[in-house]
């Protein structure tokens, strides 16, 4: 699996060859750097770890400013691992070294992006789970037009079962969306567009995988 680290700018919409309207997201995609190359000697399973996003060193534990170094690279703020990277890109890819989007990915591409999605703080089950609420005022019920409705039995089990879905927190998860297709590829900006939408707010990090 190979694939880089990006950041979202931003969704528009672009007109397909046969007139479809389709909307996209347009990534900053790398460069990133090369900051370990694992392999099966010593570590057991080959990947590539690659850091991207300036950081500065003052924020930076005094660690990671030692991996970095050893790296000949300034501290990062992102840094993800793909494993088995080294497979299709033995020789390409070492310490220190820097990728770009244009060399990993062709428009065409199918791929899969993973981002944390926006959070939306603590959420009622209407919003959350897409429940229609209880009913109208005909019953006699003036208050509860979002409310759940009951959540369990009474003499048994004595209890809510576990996950059950009720109010809570809502957002802020880890979200893979797959086949996406690449759309355009600006190798001069290191800018990707992939087709449809991808998970987070705008200049959130984005991983890229093919």
């Amino acid at each position: 699996m190979s694939g880089i680290i990006g950041r979202k700018v931003g969704m528009t919409s672009i007109f397909s060859a046969d007139g479809r309207n389709v909307a996209c997201t347009l990534i900053e995609a790398g460069p990133c750097v090369v900051t370990q190359v694992k392999n099966v000697e010593t570590d057991g399973y080959n990947a590539v770890q690659l850091g991207y996003g300036e950081r500065k060193e003052k924020n930076t534990p005094k660690p990671l400013i030692g991996h970095f170094k050893k790296a000949g690279t300034t501290p990062k703020r992102k840094v993800v691992e793909f494993r088995d990277f080294r497979v299709e890109f033995e020789g390409q890819v070492n310490l220190g070294a820097t990728v770009k989007a244009g060399e990993v990915f062709i428009e065409g591409d199918f791929i899969d992006a993973i981002g944390t999605s926006k959070g939306k703080g603590f959420q009622g089950v209407v919003k959350r789970h897409g429940f229609a609420g209880v009913g109208g005022q005909t019953h006699g019920q003036h208050n509860r037009g979002r409310h759940p409705g009951s959540i369990g039995a009474c003499s048994w089990p004595s209890r809510v079962f576990k996950g059950m879905r009720m109010a809570g927190r809502m957002g802020g998860d880890r979200v893979k969306v797959v086949n996406l297709k690449v759309l355009k590829i600006y190798a001069d900006k290191n800018l990707l567009l992939v087709s449809g939408s991808v998970p987070g707010p705008k200049n959130s990090f984005v991983i890229l995988e093919k």
